[in-house]
């Protein structure tokens, strides 16, 4: 049923378990050697029962074993290469986070979506048991007006969490992004929703930090520090149903799905530009800019990983 591209994060390892109690079996398996040496996706597919190990994207999206690729890649610049022959042979998709770095790959992905094909997937923040909780509570508590929100360690590829919280907490709708400067290591950026609401961010702190938020609501105001023990499972119950065809509804609308990383751009845009205030729909349509950049990051995170050369 599922096929894994790329081994690069602790991801591939630690979602398996998961997969596979939930039902859905891990039949094959292919690693670029980004990060990981040659010889390593036969070792992973030995070490965890896995019968398939392929060369090439193309041909495990040919393969009637694979009816759903998941892409935990850590060069999202390769994110919607590996996904195109899934998607042209009629297959789902689901991309780890985050899922792209550039206004080119999110107009691909949204030509893709208008088009029937099944995506999902993106931070598990956006899943959490944390935000399911806030919006069974809004009829007693009241809405969130703003937020204060923030994790630790890099900008874009865990600074998404941050980004897809606050998101999930204030929904559908933000229009303007200004990044606000630094303090000391973290970076400050500001989200502006459309109809006036708005959130910090506070992300990039080079340490790690849990996933917290502070909810101004319309009668209190709350604290929510995220669970991660729970954060796996919640992204794939509510994304597999909908990759494998059990239901028709995508578990979050394409826009509202893709709008953490296009506001995360927006921030990127803005830094580059001495805090300008960025519309969101401005950056979409910068199909040239590079915004994040996936090769240089998967570059850091190999040496990190291995402690070897670049």
């Amino acid at each position: 049923m599922i096929g894994l591209i790329d081994l690069d994060t602790s991801h591939a390892q630690a979602w398996l378990p998961i997969l596979r109690g939930l039902g859905y079996p891990v039949l094959a398996v292919l690693d670029s050697s980004r990060v990981y040496p040659c010889g390593y996706a036969q070792e992973f597919a030995k070490c965890n029962n896995i019968p398939h190990v392929f060369s090439s994207v193309e041909e495990m999206a040919q393969s009637p074993d694979v009816q759903i690729a998941i892409i935990h890649s850590c060069d999202w610049d390769m994110h919607v290469k590996h996904a195109a022959p899934f998607i042209a042979a009629g297959k789902a998709v689901l991309i780890d986070k985050p899922i792209v770095g550039r206004p080119a790959d999110l107009q691909v992905l949204s030509q893709w979506a208008r088009g029937g094909a099944r995506i999902a997937g993106g931070s598990s923040l956006r899943y959490c048991d944390e935000i399911n909780a806030y919006r069974a509570s809004i009829a007693e508590k009241g809405s969130a007006q703003a937020i204060f929100a923030g994790c630790g360690l890099d900008e874009f590829n865990y600074g998404i969490h941050a980004y897809a919280l606050a998101c999930g907490v204030m929904g559908h709708g933000v229009q303007r992004v200004r990044h606000a400067g630094c303090v000391g290591k973290h970076q400050q950026v500001e989200l502006h929703w459309n109809d006036g609401r708005r959130a910090t961010l506070l992300i990039g702190s080079k340490v790690w930090l849990p996933f917290y938020a502070t909810l101004v609501r319309s009668n209190s105001v709350e604290y929510v520090e995220v669970n991660i023990d729970t954060l796996y499972r919640r992204l794939l119950e509510r994304t597999l149903p909908y990759l494998s065809g059990k239901v028709d509804q995508p578990p979050i609308p394409f826009d509202e799905w893709i709008e953490p990383e296009l506001a995360a751009l927006a921030a990127l845009w803005s830094h580059q530009h001495d805090g300008a205030l960025v519309e969101l729909m401005d950056v979409l349509s910068r199909h040239d800019w590079t915004g994040y950049n996936g090769a240089a990051f998967a570059s850091e995170y190999r040496a990190m990983k291995l402690g070897g050369e670049a």
